[in-house]
C-alpha cells in the first residue's frame, strides 16, 4: 500500500500546573502589628510599622523589601512548605498557562519533505523564581497495526531527547520538534534545530522546552511539529498524546 494518504493525528495535548498551597500561622504578639489600609484611591496590604520597606529599582532589577519581621522564610518538612513573611503575599501576577490548539491534524503526509504543524504555548508567571515547561509524549507515533514513524536524528551531529541539533536534510526519517520564541529552551538556537520527543515507552524522562527566570506575563513560544517519511513508511492513521507540564519554580 502507497503512503500517499498517510494520516496522523496528535490528539489531546494535556498541561498540569503545579499549584501549591500556603498555609500562615499568624500569632498573636502585641509587638508586631500589621493590617490592611485602604481608601477610595489606595490600598496597603498587611501594612506595618518596621526596620525598612520598600521598591529599590535598578536597570534590570526590582526589589520589594521588608525588614525587622518576625521568622521570615521558607520552612518545610514532609507534606508541606510555610513561606513566611510579608513578601510572601500572594502575586499580583497569577500563574496562567494556555496552549493555543489540543489537537494536531496532519492529514496525508508528503513522503521525503517537511511536513510541518504549529502550536503556540502562552504562560504569565509571578514567580520571584521564575518557572519551567516540560513535555513528554506517551509513546512514538504509532498506527492501529503497531508501525511507528521513529524519532528523528536531525542529521549529524545527531540530536537527542535533551538536545537539538539542526535538521535541514530530508535524507533524515522521523518525527521531532523546534521551538522558538521569548523564553525558549536555549540549545533551540534557531529555526533550523530540532528535537525527538521524550517518550514513557522508551523510559525517557521529560525534557523542558520552555524557562523563564524573572516575573512577566504573556510570555510566548511557538511549538513547530515536523514529520518526515520515506516511500517505504507503512500507511496508517498513527498519534500519539503530548504532556506539556508548567510549574512555578520555588
Amino acid at each position: 500500500m502507497t503512503n500517499d494518504k498517510l494520516k496522523l493525528q496528535i490528539k489531546n495535548f494535556a498541561f498540569c500546573i503545579a499549584i501549591l498551597h500556603f498555609t500562615f500561622y499568624i500569632f498573636n504578639l502585641s509587638a508586631v502589628r500589621a493590617s490592611t489600609m485602604f481608601s477610595d484611591s489606595y490600598e496597603i496590604q498587611m501594612g506595618n510599622l518596621n526596620m525598612g520597606a520598600g521598591r529599590k529599582d535598578s536597570e534590570n532589577y526590582a526589589l520589594t523589601d521588608t525588614m525587622g519581621q518576625i521568622a521570615p522564610g521558607q520552612y518545610g518538612e514532609t507534606g508541606y512548605i510555610v513561606l513566611a513573611g510579608f513578601q510572601y503575599i500572594s502575586s499580583i501576577i497569577p500563574f496562567t498557562f494556555t496552549i493555543s490548539d489540543l489537537s494536531i491534524d496532519f492529514g496525508s503526509l508528503t513522503v521525503d519533505y517537511f511536513n510541518e504543524q504549529i502550536n503556540n504555548l502562552t504562560i504569565s508567571n509571578g514567580s520571584a523564581r521564575g518557572y519551567e515547561v516540560t513535555v513528554l509524549a506517551n509513546k512514538q507515533l504509532t498506527s492501529q497495526s503497531a508501525s511507528t514513524i521513529p524519532k528523528t536524528t536531525c542529521g549529524d551531529p545527531a540530536c537527542t531527547t535533551s538536545k537539538a541539533e539542526e535538521w535541514t536534510s530530508t535524507d533524515y526519517y522521523g518525527f521531532g520538534f523546534n521551538v522558538d520564541g521569548d523564553e525558549k529552551a536555549s540549545d533551540f538556537t534557531n529555526s533550523t534545530y530540532f528535537r525527538p520527543f521524550p517518550d514513557e515507552d522508551s523510559s525517557d524522562s521529560a525534557q523542558k522546552v520552555m524557562e523563564g527566570t524573572v516575573v512577566g506575563t504573556n510570555k510566548k513560544v511557538d511549538i513547530t511539529y515536523r514529520i518526515n517519511i520515506s516511500a517505504l513508511q507503512t500507511a496508517g492513521d498513527y498519534e500519539n498524546f503530548l504532556t506539556f507540564t508548567a510549574a512555578p519554580k520555588i
